[in-house]
């Protein structure tokens, strides 16, 4: 297969290395995946079917399943036409589901961009709840067995965590606004764990539960909003990096390679019914570090000479309901799923800088 970049083939090639076993038993086998189009179905797609590509007698077949409100992206595109691949362009909340016969599901439709689902919040609590239980639905009046139903929750289910929950662990049950601005994204993804965990209870459908803590870098797009991305379009532009906040909210941040990496493990190692965190635990920087070190870095990956700059959104509820810190516990993925990131954030923002810049400016 040839891919976008260098960065991605590298990517590609460590979570093959860190994940053989499981690709091994994902193999021959059917996986729907549903918001093929975002970020993090860029680099499901790419990493299950080069996985193919390496190893042709056992297949994993793909369908891949997404609105593709803005068309279908270049890199899938480019993918049109393999045997091992179905691209379906569909609504999961009302559009008709797809019949196969699937070993895997893998849910991961819904907007997870702040600026974005603020815009849209019905849309995004009908991706998330309605189009869950579509696909729950469709399991149980079937009679479909399966391997195993991947969804994909968010850290932000813990809303923003008391002191004493930082890092925090899956039995952390959160504090979270109901009615803010943010509460579409929230509370739809809280309430979509709830129905996955009784889906598990009552009918037997084999949910495992991901909930990712700031995982970046590739394919996610430039114009996302979430602040990596925005960063890299301040400095791919030339421009200085802007901030709107005091700078002082700080994250741990889990390079997307290492983040796959975990999710192909919980769709063949993660128990039903239970929910894991998947990122990183060190380093915590706060968004004025952030800035700091990429400016640092882009100067001397492509020469940029840019600064940060503090300004006020004018956006009404930009900062309503943020949270102050996010940082996980990842000990449980540790154990039960021999999850193990460790491209460091300084490598994984150069990785993400040299993609920008090519993909970008090219």
């Amino acid at each position: 297969m040839k891919f976008p970049s260098d960065v991605v083939s590298t990517d590609i090639a460590y979570i093959h290395k860190e994940s053989a076993p499981d690709f091994k038993k994902l193999a021959p086998s059917e996986l729907l995946l549903t918001g093929a189009g975002g970020f993090l179905g860029y680099y499901l797609t790419l990493s299950l079917l080069s996985w193919n590509d390496l190893h042709p007698g056992e297949k994993i077949r793909v369908t891949a399943l997404s609105r593709f409100s803005h068309g279908l992206p270049a890199w899938l595109a480019a993918l049109e036409g393999r045997k091992d691949l179905t691209i379906l362009r569909r609504d999961i909340s009302c559009d008709p589901l797809p019949s196969g016969q699937y070993d895997y599901i893998v849910h991961a439709a819904s907007f997870a961009s702040p600026s974005v689902y603020r815009m849209y919040p019905i849309e995004t609590m009908r991706a998330n709840v309605t189009g869950l239980e579509r696909l729950l639905q469709s399991i149980v009046k079937k009679k479909r067995t399966m391997k195993k139903f991947l969804y994909f929750s968010s850290s932000e289910v813990y809303g923003d965590p008391t002191p004493g929950n930082i890092p925090t662990p899956e039995t952390y049950r959160g504090n979270v606004s109901c009615t803010g601005p943010r509460a579409c994204y929230d509370e739809s993804k809280r309430f979509s764990e709830t129905l996955s965990v009784n889906y598990v209870r009552q009918h037997q459908v084999p949910v495992v539960i991901a909930r990712p803590f700031n995982n970046y870098g590739p394919g996610m797009k430039i114009d996302d909003g979430r602040v990596i991305a925005d960063f890299a379009k301040s400095i791919i532009s030339g421009r200085n990096i802007v901030m709107y906040s005091d700078g002082k909210p700080s994250r741990t941040y889990c390079y997307i390679a290492d983040a796959i990496c975990g999710y192909i493990k919980l769709l063949t190692r993660g128990v039903p019914g239970e929910a894991y965190n998947i990122g990183t635990e060190k380093p915590e920087v706060s968004v004025a570090e952030l800035a700091d070190t990429m400016i640092a870095i882009a100067g001397r990956e492509i020469s940029y000479t840019g600064h940060l700059e503090r300004k006020t959104s004018r956006e009404r509820d930009y900062l309503t309901d943020n949270p102050q810190r996010r940082c996980p516990l990842i000990g449980k993925a540790r154990r039960v799923l021999g999850y193990n990131p460790s491209i460091s954030l300084t490598e994984g923002l150069r990785r993400s800088i040299r993609w920008y810049n090519a993909v970008y400016t090219s």
